[in-house]
């Protein structure tokens, strides 16, 4: 019998099956066949050998498999034909259809979800000691509802018992495979909550290195991005360091902080972060919300789009819409319409340009573009001033005092608990005051 656990097999190249899934109730940036087509960029990254793939469009999903019996049925046969060991469903399936399908399939075939595939190539690519546990604890808290799933085969294989229950003379008894499914529930609730104390620990730390670097004045800038949009390349092109770069989904897991020199001999920080990717599973938005915080104490995002892709529109918004989820949509933003070396015609990158507010057009791999870009980068940093008003607590002083020295105030009032103030700061200290806003005007080109 083939080993049941969905954790995927690195070191013997596993087959597998892919079934796409079109619903009414889910509003997908890509269409079916695009959506397929970056689920198999997800399989090879997992080391998977994709040999089959099959699709259904779907008004809801069947209670019991997800898709319909006479799908189910052909997924089978191709499994039979093909003698695969993994099924890849481009969905997020609920505990209840994963045993189902697991049970339709046989227990010798892993029924794996997009959720699930991606957590896995998140444990294999984090270096860290906090990335390791940001995705340990994904993959409990996605695991824990499906536990039973583990367990329920091997209590009908011990004999007498009727799924997770049996009974004698009329008297309820546990399994055996509910016993150690209590066991293993109370042992992964523990380490959840451990996982859960030392991630606050790891924020508790980012924190005090933030403080630490608003001290100091140095701007922060951060890359953000879909997958494989060229975000290391670029940081490795901007501070000549060398960031693994590679062409697969989520190369890079771990964030990377360098030094930005600019033009007219100031410096920045950058730092490079985990690439986005539609249905990103919540559970690591949640897990790495340590590292995502990095994005919100940000000076200035930089999102770099592969504007080679077909679908360079839609990856745009699905990173827009994980900003959003972490509350950082709101620091201002230039977007980086990267790879115009791959463009059949040069031509149509000011076309692209167009379809994206604030942005430019680079190549990081030839270098093509950088010298603007550094120069905008600083503009917006020293020389652009936003408008903006606040409402600032008398205790903090430092920040009313920024205000005065490095922006240009239009208007003050006091207040019984703090002062209003109306006017320009420099885009850079944005981020310190955005706690106090009270209207943040339109500004301009200078946010997305």
């Amino acid at each position: 019998m083939k080993n049941n656990s969905t954790h995927i097999n690195t070191q013997t190249k596993e087959k597998a099956i892919m079934v796409g899934i079109e619903t009414k109730l889910e509003d997908n940036s890509l269409s079916l066949d695009d959506s397929l087509h970056e689920l198999s960029m997800l399989a090879k990254t997992a080391g998977l050998e994709v040999v089959g793939e099959t699709y259904q469009r779907l008004s809801r999903p069947n209670p019991n498999t997800y898709i319909g019996s006479g799908k189910a049925k052909e997924v089978k046969h191709l499994i039979d034909d093909t003698d695969a060991d993994v099924v890849l469903f481009d969905c997020e399936l609920s505990p209840r259809h994963q045993r189902d399908l697991e049970e339709f399939f046989g227990y010798d075939v892993k029924v794996i979800d997009r959720t699930a595939l991606i957590l896995d190539i998140f444990a294999q690519h984090a270096k860290t000691s906090e990335g390791r546990l940001q995705v340990e604890l994904a993959q409990y808290e996605y695991r824990l509802p499906r536990l039973t799933k583990a367990w329920t085969h091997l209590a009908r294989q011990s004999g007498g018992a009727s799924g997770r229950t049996g009974s004698v003379g009329g008297v309820g008894l546990r399994g055996p495979g509910e016993t150690q499914l209590e066991v293993d529930r109370r042992d992964i609730g523990r380490r959840i909550s451990r996982l859960k104390e030392d991630i606050k620990k790891v924020r508790d730390r980012r924190y005090q290195h933030r403080q630490r670097r608003k001290k100091s004045h140095i701007p922060i800038i951060t890359l953000v991005g879909y997958t494989n949009a060229g975000k290391s390349t670029l940081i490795n092109n901007l501070t000549k360091s060398n960031v693994l770069t590679a062409n697969k989904l989520f190369a890079t897991l771990d964030p990377t902080t360098r030094r930005l020199p600019l033009p007219g001999n100031k410096l920045a920080l950058v730092s490079d972060t985990v690439g986005f990717i539609q249905k990103l599973p919540t559970q690591l938005v949640a897990a790495f919300r340590a590292t995502l915080e990095e994005i919100t104490e940000s000076d200035l995002l930089l999102h770099v789009v592969d504007i080679s892709h077909q679908n360079c529109l839609e990856q745009h918004n699905a990173v827009k819409s994980t900003l959003e989820q972490i509350n950082a949509d709101k620091i201002p933003m230039i977007n980086i319409l990267n790879k115009i070396d791959q463009l059949p015609d040069p031509s149509l990158a000011k076309e692209i340009l167009e379809d994206f507010n604030n942005s430019i057009a680079i190549s990081a791999l030839t270098g093509e573009g950088l010298s603007d870009l550094l120069k905008s980068i600083e503009e917006y940093l020293f020389s652009t001033l936003i408008p903006i008003e606040v409402n600032l607590p008398y205790k903090e002083g430092n920040l009313i005092s920024l205000f005065h020295s490095s922006g240009q105030v239009t208007k003050t009032m006091h207040q019984t608990n703090g002062i209003s103030i109306s006017g320009y700061i420099p885009g850079r200290l944005y981020v310190q005051f955005q706690d106090f806003i009270v209207i943040n005007q339109d500004m301009d080109n200078s946010v997305d």
